[in-house]
């Protein structure tokens, strides 16, 4: 089966931008597909799991955004690299997102988190 590279980044981008930035679960629903599996150990499986961990965003960090620097897709796999912030003000975290996607839908998602460090050994920064 060919892959949409660009319709499968376009989903994960205004997907993501749903559920970080805008925190709204109820539009983000239609990007998620039935099985939606979780792999970040804070959030549980299935499309419900997600709208908990929404809600508890929404809850303790209000003024979340995370800026996609880069995005990549590869057959049903979509990449983005992130530069999050959960508050103003702070260096925030780079995360490592990683989405499959089965028949356009969001069907798996993993995560890979680091904070920014006050200080680095180069100067080349996390983005």
């Amino acid at each position: 089966m060919e892959h949409d590279l660009e319709a499968n980044k376009k989903t994960v981008a205004d997907f993501y931008d749903l559920i970080i930035n805008k925190k709204d679960f109820d539009s983000a629903r239609k990007y998620i597909g039935s099985r939606y599996r979780q792999h970040n150990p804070l959030v549980a499986d299935r499309p419900e799991g997600l709208e908990a961990f929404i809600a508890f965003l929404k809850t303790n960090y209000p003024e979340a955004k995370s800026e996609i620097k880069r995005i990549f897709a590869d057959g049903d796999h979509v990449i983005l690299h992130v530069h999050s912030l959960r508050a103003p003000e702070t260096a925030g975290r780079a995360i490592i997102e990683i989405f499959r996607l089965e028949n356009g839908k969001i069907e798996e998602h993993w995560d890979v988190i680091q904070e920014i460090p006050s200080e680095s050994a180069n100067p080349n920064g996390m983005f």
